[in-house]
């Protein structure tokens, strides 16, 4: 689990893509201490496993699956990406729980400034925005953002300096492509209340038809 809190942006090094799988090699520094290999960094927000430790780099294996679902696909040597170590029983929930694991792929439609703040519009699929909530958390390239509107198949987010400075957003442009995480409480909330609606449904209707007669 991540917190959806940055720790640094890291470079590309490079992104070798196989048959079925990729290798993606980046450097960095800051979550380079304390990392072992096998453990866990979210790269745009897609939890991956570390293959590979030096000094200055580390290096982690992509599934097929995961490279055509993300935006990691796009990378190129040089481009900047989001880092962040997998969260400790004592590190600060500063964010959100983001697991990791990206919903869907999001586009920025907009770009606009307002007062110190960078407002920004993201087109997505209903499928997403059906678990986002004004004032709700969402993991855009990994990072905890706070929702401020959103509609059937667009949201938008407000960024502060800081964010904008240290991020992957600062480097994003209109058309640009984002991963995306919705909040996983709220995914467990939707689907208890379906299986809630589908239950009494169920009932009513198996008791429905039994007291007019048609079951035994």
């Amino acid at each position: 689990m991540f917190t959806g809190i940055i720790e640094e942006l890291g470079t590309v090094q490079k992104l070798d893509v196989a048959k079925d799988s990729a290798r993606l090699c980046i450097e960095a520094y800051k979550v380079l201490t304390g990392t072992q290999l096998g453990d866990s960094i979210a790269v745009n927000g897609v939890c991956l496993t570390v293959t590979e430790i030096t000094s200055a780099t580390f290096s982690v294996d992509i599934m097929y699956e995961t490279l055509i679902k993300t935006n990691l696909q796009e990378l190129k040597k040089g481009a900047k990406v989001n880092l962040e170590r997998a969260l400790q029983l004592q590190t600060r929930l500063g964010g959100h729980l983001v697991s990791g694991h990206v919903d869907g792929i999001g586009t920025i439609r907009k770009i606009k400034q307002v007062g110190i703040a960078n407002l920004i519009d993201i087109s997505t699929s209903d499928e997403i925005t059906s678990y986002l909530i004004p004032k709700g958390s969402i993991a855009v390239d990994g990072i905890s953002l706070t929702l401020i509107d959103v509609n059937t198949d667009t949201f938008s987010v407000s960024i502060i300096p800081h964010t904008f400075k240290n991020t992957t957003l600062g480097f994003k442009g209109v058309g640009s492509k984002v991963n995306l995480e919705t909040d996983v409480i709220g995914k467990y909330v939707a689907k208890f209340l379906r299986f809630r609606k589908q239950k009494e449904k169920e009932d009513i209707s198996i008791d429905f038809l039994a007291s007019h007669g048609f079951l035994d």
